[in-house]
Formats: C-alpha cells, structure tokens, sequence
C-alpha cells in the first residue's frame, strides 16, 4: 500500500501562525485564515458553487489593500459585543435593513435534512437499519430506527444524529471490517 510522506498535518497551521507574530489573537487568527481556510476551503466552495450556476464571483474584501488596512486597524474599531463586521454595519446601516445588521454569520450549510429525507433516503437506511450496523451493541436498534424514521417522515430533525451515525458506520465498515475481512 503506497503512503503519504511522513509530515505533521499542523506544520501547514503552524507556519501560517508564524507569521502573524506581535498580532492579537484576532487578528492572527484571521492573518492564519486567509492563507489557510480562505483558499482552502471557503473560496473552493464558492467557486465551485458559482461554476454550477453560471456565475464568476469575486471577493473584493480579499483585495490586499483592503486586508492590509483591515489588519492595521485596533480590534475596537472591528468588532462590538463580540460580533464582527463592525465598521462594514457602521458604515452601511443607512442602506440595510435592520433584520440584516443583526443577522447571524451564515456560513455554506449542507443540506443533510433534505438529502436524508430525499437524496440519500434509502442509502440511509441501507446503511443504519443493516443487521451489521444495528448488531455492533453501540445503540439500542429501536432508538437508531426511530430516529430514521422519525427523521425521514418529517416529524423531527435529527440530521446532525444521523450523520454522526453515518460516519461512524462508515467508519467501521471501512476501517474495522475490512481489517477484519467482514466486507
């Protein structure tokens, strides 16, 4: 089986870090963001979500005058109350509604109740109401079936459970059955 070299995951974050030195903890941590998560992560998901529509975004806040001014200015001036986007709300607030001055951050969330209910409907139960996953001891098989049932009839929402539950089985199958030659 071919292997990764040998490296340590956190020399990426650690590095990123480094170079914020005399910074704030804020602002050191957004600095590590930008050259970790930010393109990492973030501006992947947005790109890849705007090719699929059609559409070419662009993030002028990521512009390096903006970052620089922004990462020169005294955390006072950024945030209030705990809450971020201080002087964009400040200098703004004449042209958005209040409901949007005080919404929450709203991050890419993933449709997990849609898909469990629809997309990945029989793919779940296949996966959790298996005689192998139920039989492992971990939980109650009523309690697991309840749950996909419960969730998949819409009565509640227990998409965090049932990925939890997916990820762990999967987990298992591919990591712990496999060793054991039970796939």
């Amino acid at each position: 089986m071919a292997r990764l070299p040998e490296s340590d995951p956190f020399d990426f974050l650690a590095a990123a870090f480094a170079r914020t030195r005399g910074r704030d903890p804020v602002t050191a941590t957004s600095l590590a963001d930008l050259v970790t998560y930010l393109p990492c992560d973030l501006m992947t998901k947005v790109d890849i979500a705007s090719m699929a529509n059609s559409l070419e975004c662009r993030q002028p806040f990521l512009d390096h005058h903006v970052v620089e001014l922004a990462a020169a200015m005294p955390l006072r001036l950024k945030y209030r109350f705990g809450r971020g986007k201080r002087i964009l709300i400040d200098t703004f607030s004449d042209l958005l509604p209040r409901s949007v001055r005080r919404r929450a951050k709203m991050g890419f969330g993933v449709p997990l109740g849609h898909w469990f209910r629809h997309e990945l409907r029989d793919f779940t139960r296949d996966v959790l109401l298996d005689e192998r996953a139920l039989g492992r001891g971990y939980f109650r098989p009523e309690v697991i079936r309840n749950l996909v049932d419960d969730h998949q009839q819409g009565r509640y929402d227990h998409s965090y459970r049932l990925w939890a539950l997916m990820v762990l089985e999967l987990w298992q199958r591919e990591w712990l059955d496999k060793q054991a030659g039970k796939s």
